[in-house]
């Protein structure tokens, strides 16, 4: 994956959001990384609305995104994002401990590029994460830019 990829991590839970940053940065991932602690404040940044922080044209980014989330969920931003010809582009990982197989199809006709669940299990959470660190370091993962 291309250096210069931010990759965005939407998670409402503190632990959660330290333990995948922790383990990306195990895997060798050097990449910025911003975090999201609900669903507005992504979607904010994605639509470059609000006065926080904004996405930047030309810029390749990456969504690590969780489906139970604070104000909007995961599902509706995955939703919007695919709906936009600007982010559709950008590849979205679900990484929730939702299992409904249901649940993962829709995420997957919505667009998403692939759903990982999270381990509940400590151990395999790390395990999970770590080895998705590895998938995004490869250099053949490429990610296009978004204007």
């Amino acid at each position: 994956m291309n250096k210069d990829t931010v990759i965005l991590i939407a998670e409402d839970d503190a632990g959660h959001f330290e333990l995948v940053k922790r383990n990306l940065w195990r895997s060798c991932i050097e990449h910025e990384m911003l975090h999201f602690k609900d669903g507005q404040e992504t979607l904010d940044f994605l639509f470059m609305n609000g006065d926080r922080i904004k996405r930047e044209k030309n810029h390749s980014y990456v969504l690590l995104l969780d489906i139970r989330m604070p104000k909007v969920d995961g599902r509706e931003i995955l939703r919007r994002m695919k709906e936009d010809e600007r982010l559709r582009k950008i590849p979205v990982i679900m990484l929730t401990t939702t299992d409904d197989r249901d649940e993962i199809d829709r995420c997957y006709e919505m667009g998403c590029s692939f759903y990982m669940v999270k381990p509940t299990d400590y151990n395999k959470f790390m395990a999970a994460v770590e080895n998705l660190g590895v998938f995004l370091s490869l250099e053949e993962v490429t990610v296009p830019s978004v204007k």
